[in-house]
């Protein structure tokens, strides 16, 4: 009898320290990562806009309303750097994503032609290019070779060389394509008032192969380039009634590349569809016109009274699901990536925030969290007045719990961001981003 009650004792003390052990690597795994987030509301006469960093155990649950996150003013340093090495000041950090080995964010500037590299340990500028008019977005490459810039005004696609291991970050002018006056291998205008009314790049999303970008269009349309080319070239052209406007949201999974359409500009103001295009049928001999023709995962257009504006999308963990937000209906759609069948729509307007307008968003590491950018009152892009599909009420970090392996989630909490200046809440929070330490 005292034999085994040592025996039992052992075991429990056993299973203890195996507990103990696997809360700690869980605990290590969730606290092995950092979310980062951009008010892009100014902090300085010229622009600035401020950098959140999070420690990812920070944002777990409801303990997330009291995150205390590293506070960086991009008007400070990243300013100076910029203005040192290019002669202009950047103006409004409007996206950011990492490079595939998470060692620098890649940061552009919606009213000035700024993309800026910041070292992601240290926080600091290391590199700045000038583009031009307005570098809206800038997508890096995944074999980490250059990067696609979507220079919005400008209608110009350009790419930057990029050398992270030495810091070398160079404009290739050489391969630049003038979308404004180009012309498809098909023979037709790049622009043109029926086919493509406004060719201003809006988000050029690169393929996993590095070779292909598929470039959404400010008056819908879309072009796949070849983008490791020089000049870069177009290899596929679709039309506007092919692939509506206005689309930034692209992630490829399963051979296809899904992009979304959505509003947020004066002739253009709602707006919500998907696309899956099949990555096969794309090479680097050019294709006919609107080929090949891609599936409409789903047009929610006349739902919710027609008030929807489709932004940003995730793919959750194992990639079986794809989150795509809609930040005038304070929605995320949920497709199976499998069947391309839309399986639930998860409300976010509730008791955290009564209107979130969701915008961009990123998955923890573990797949267990969503974290989603929450606009402000006072929304400085792809706001129409009038029509407020991007107003919220509650600028911040929204944390949405993932459920049944991402089929569903549930809004959890809200870490709040907020900027007063003259008694009136100007943050503005619209990219975001995760990176694993």
């Amino acid at each position: 009898m005292q034999m085994r009650s040592r025996r039992v004792v052992v075991l429990a003390v056993l299973l203890g320290v195996l507990l103990m052990t696997s809360g700690a690597r869980l605990a290590g795994a969730e606290g092995g990562y950092e979310v980062w987030a951009i008010d892009q509301s100014d902090t300085t006469p010229t622009g600035g806009g401020t950098l959140y960093v999070y420690d990812g155990a920070s944002l777990a649950g409801q303990a997330a309303a009291a995150a205390r996150p590293e506070v960086i003013d991009l008007g400070g340093p990243a300013e100076a750097f910029c203005l040192a090495r290019t002669g202009t000041v950047p103006r409004r950090p409007h996206m950011l994503l990492f490079d595939d080995g998470g060692t620098h964010a890649i940061l552009s500037y919606v009213l000035t032609g700024h993309v800026a590299f910041l070292d992601a340990g240290s926080k600091e500028p290391v590199g700045c290019v000038d583009v031009g008019v307005q570098a809206h977005a800038a997508f890096p490459s995944p074999d980490e070779s250059y990067v696609v810039v979507a220079n919005q005004n400008g209608k110009l696609l350009q790419r930057i060389t990029t050398d992270y291991a030495t810091n070398t970050f160079t404009l290739d002018t050489a391969a630049t394509l003038d979308l404004a006056s180009c012309t498809t291998p098909n023979g037709a205008p790049c622009e043109d008032a029926t086919l493509r009314p406004d060719n201003a790049p809006i988000c050029p999303v690169v393929d996993s192969t590095s070779t292909f970008t598929l470039v959404t269009l400010r008056g819908g349309g879309l072009f796949v380039v070849d983008s490791s080319a020089t000049p870069m070239a177009i290899v596929a052209e679709y039309d506007r009634v092919a692939v509506h406007p206005n689309g930034c949201g692209g992630v490829q999974t399963g051979g296809k590349m899904y992009i979304t359409s959505g509003g947020g500009t004066g002739a253009n103001p709602l707006e919500s569809d998907l696309y899956a295009f099949p990555m096969a049928g794309f090479s680097r001999t050019p294709a006919p016109p609107n080929t090949p023709a891609p599936a409409v995962v789903f047009s929610r257009d006349t739902e919710n009274a027609g008030f929807v504006d489709t932004h940003g999308a995730l793919l959750t963990k194992h990639e079986r699901y794809l989150w795509v937000g809609d930040r005038a209906a304070n929605t995320i759609v949920v497709v199976d990536t499998a069947t391309d069948e839309v399986v639930d729509v998860i409300q976010l307007a509730g008791t955290v925030s009564q209107d979130p307008a969701p915008d961009l968003m990123a998955l923890s590491p573990a797949g267990n969290r969503a974290f989603i950018a929450f606009r402000g009152p006072n929304p400085l892009t792809a706001n129409v007045p009038g029509v407020n599909n991007a107003v919220g009420g509650t600028p911040g970090v929204g944390i949405v719990r993932v459920e049944r392996g991402g089929g569903s989630g549930t809004l959890q909490a809200l870490a709040p961001i907020s900027h007063v200046v003259g008694g009136v809440e100007r943050a503005d929070p619209h990219a975001i981003a995760v990176r694993q330490r």
